[in-house]
């Protein structure tokens, strides 16, 4: 990397040259290998002459390209390991893009207005080059009037190994092939391009989809596995565990405070009662509480098992003491020999024994590091679910009968009334979050979830706009025979009109469902107290909490979000829709 100065121009410039050249070459390279298989195999309706023409002006163009390129002095242009595919990246203001921008745009009108078929066009075409250019010129002047501003470009590669390469390129022909066959048919016609589409479209799912994958898997991996020298691990492994009664240190199950507890022995009080440290839940650990022994029965404890070498023997075994050393206490179980022995190992000595599998009890581990009032996370859930409900139910009936009177109903100062309604769309919301606070404070709502649903139920401008422009859509001949009928305005409204706008209000349910679901910021201004936080305030105070431990942060953050995938998956149509309607206006 460097800036535009000195000796380094004509170094960087030919770079990026090559660069581009090389890009240049492989792209017309893949196009006439796609119309030299045309030719091999036959495509149907395609001009032979034309396409020999092509297939030439394309080789001759990849070779050139490639020839020239290979002359150019380009730095870091050889690897050792591999082939070397050269990058190349201006780093400089947004008025000299403007230029090049400009420039480029000035250029393509004039080969338009040079190839147009009649005078008319021809103008045209000029008329839009020289404005083009007249921009870029602007943009010149501005940009050289700032002269501490420099061009810097990076420059760099990207090896390929050779068995990547190959690979590549037999995707490659077997991509080109599978087109040119698909076209070959009648009524295969279309589909070569309809193949290519799917396959990226399949690309494309794989390359977005993978920081969801990435997110589900390491919700199941051991802290060991969160980062390696080899890249990330797509397939985790668990540590083999096996149940062990400790006899030396014994693990006690019971009730304290109406939850069940592990803990340990810390002393036995002379009155006979017992002091225990409280193992789990994670949340109460390191508590201590006084009960009688007689209450809790004894349990097994989960111990790893390991793998090492006693004389050059390789065992598998258990391990039962962690000693404060760091030494541990190794009870043989494999091979048959030595099996109940047991040997001291120094922590280098030893390995864990480990198998392809989920590590499940990242999301139990999870729920238990929850505050104890939580109910492990029921709480969060509880409280999320009544804002959905109240949400997606308030902004429906207030949104509906709002848009029906204004789309229906005829009132004095209707029209100024709706455009002060929409009006109230162009203030940002920092602007109300204030006022709103106090109003709530005032009614003591702080620390309530009244904040946080009440207001649904005063109906937006947006989803006014929306369900209005649906309503207006309505013939009025169906309000019209319901009057006859005798039925009253919310009697129309309620049997006639909405059962019309089914769509629009899925659409408007879905959108406040995920607004609910996600809401963040309002949490935060109005809840203090763990027994008033929705899902979302808690996945942040957790990732604040334990986002030292990846596994369980990841556990949690799937938990929270699977009934978000769940709507989705079920309400696929309305989602699709809810894009198309508010691109349509409403249509």
């Amino acid at each position: 990397m460097g800036a535009l100065r000195g000796g380094k121009v004509t170094t960087q410039l030919l770079f990026a040259l090559g660069t581009l050249l090389s890009w240049t070459g492989w792209i017309a390279a893949v196009r006439a290998l796609y119309l030299g298989l045309q030719l091999v195999l036959g495509a149907p309706g395609s001009d032979r002459t034309k396409t020999a023409r092509g297939l030439m002006l394309s080789a001759g163009l990849a070779a050139a390209a490639f020839l020239v390129a290979l002359a150019l002095p380009m730095e870091t242009k050889q690897a050792t390991d591999g082939w070397r595919l050269p990058l190349v990246w201006f780093v400089m203001p947004f008025t000299a893009w403007a230029v090049v921008a400009s420039a480029g745009m000035t250029i393509l009108r004039a080969v338009q207005g040079w190839l147009a078929l009649n005078a008319e066009q021809r103008l045209e075409k000029l008329k839009a080059s020289g404005i083009w250019a007249a921009v870029g010129v602007v943009f010149l002047v501005l940009y050289k009037r700032d002269p501490d501003v420099k061009i810097e470009v990076l420059t760099g590669g990207v090896t390929i190994s050779p068995i990547v390469v190959a690979a590549l390129a037999l995707l490659a022909v077997a991509t080109l092939v599978a087109m040119v066959l698909a076209g070959r048919a009648v009524r295969s016609r279309g589909y070569a391009k309809a193949v290519a589409i799917h396959a990226a479209l399949l690309i494309g799912s794989i390359f977005f989809g993978m920081p969801f994958a990435w997110l589900v898997i390491t919700s199941f991996k051991e802290d060991r596995d969160m980062a390696s020298p080899n890249g990330i691990v797509w397939i985790p492994k668990v540590q083999e565990e096996v149940e062990y009664l400790d006899k030396k240190d014994p693990l006690y199950e019971g009730r304290f405070q109406d939850r069940t507890v592990q803990a340990t022995v810390l002393e036995k009080l002379p009155d006979g009662r017992t002091r225990f440290d409280i193992i789990k839940p994670a949340a109460m650990r390191g508590l201590t509480f006084e009960a009688p022994l007689s209450q809790f029965k004894e349990v097994p404890k989960l111990i790893p098992i390991v793998s090492g070498k006693i004389d050059g023997t390789t065992i598998k075994g258990k391990v039962v003491e962690e000693m404060d050393d760091g030494h541990r206490r190794v009870e043989v179980m494999e091979p048959a020999s030595l099996k109940g022995r047991t040997h001291v190992f120094e922590p280098a000595e030893v390995e864990p024994v480990r198998n392809v599998g989920l590590r499940t009890r990242n999301y139990t581990d999870a729920l238990e590091f929850l505050p104890p009032e939580t109910n492990m996370g029921l709480v969060y859930l509880k409280n999320t679910l009544i804002l959905v409900v109240l949400g997606v139910a308030g902004t429906l009936l207030s949104s509906s009968i709002v848009a029906y009177a204004f789309s229906r109903m005829r009132f004095p100062g209707r029209n100024v009334l709706f455009t002060i309604l929409l009006s109230t769309m162009m203030l940002p919301g920092a602007v109300t979050m204030l006022p709103q606070f106090l109003i709530f404070r005032s009614l003591g709502w702080i620390d309530t979830l009244y904040p946080l649903w009440v207001p649904a139920f005063f109906a937006s401008a947006f989803n006014v706009f929306l369900l209005r422009q649906f309503f207006m859509q309505i013939p009025m001949e169906l309000e019209d025979a319901s009057k006859i009928d005798g039925a009253s305005y919310l009697k129309t409204f309620w049997s006639v009109m909405l059962p019309q706008i089914k769509p629009a209000l899925a659409v408007i349910a879905i959108w406040t469902f995920m607004g609910a679901w996600n809401n963040f910021m309002g949490p935060l201004i109005y809840i203090n107290s763990p027994e008033n936080m929705p899902i979302a305030y808690a996945v942040q105070l957790f990732q604040g909490d334990r986002g030292g431990e990846p596994g369980l942060m990841m556990a949690f953050a799937t938990m929270s979000m699977l009934p978000v995938l769940l709507l989705f998956f079920f309400a696929q149509k309305y989602f699709i829709e809810g894009v198309t309607l508010s691109g349509m206006g409403g249509r």
